[in-house]
């Protein structure tokens, strides 16, 4: 059985608050495709496996390295 505090699915609120933006964020992203959803019925659910791999991606963009301005030699 899961843990209580072990989450599955997020209401678009709650996966807001998790990833500490704004609901209307949320749904901007969820819009653009940078986070998917499920429907059950009418209502939208975030999978908690979906706010860890938009969180992992971030991270490692965020890791690689910035482009250099100037181009080849900087001329």
């Amino acid at each position: 059985m899961l843990a209580e505090q072990e989450r599955l699915l997020y209401r678009p609120e709650e996966a807001a608050r998790v990833l500490a933006i704004s609901r209307s964020k949320l749904y901007q992203m969820l819009a653009r495709g940078e986070l998917r959803s499920i429907r059950i019925g009418r209502a939208a659910r975030i999978p908690a496996t979906e706010l860890r791999r938009w969180l992992t991606e971030r991270l490692a963009e965020a890791e690689e390295p910035a482009p250099r301005e100037g181009g080849a030699g900087g001329r």
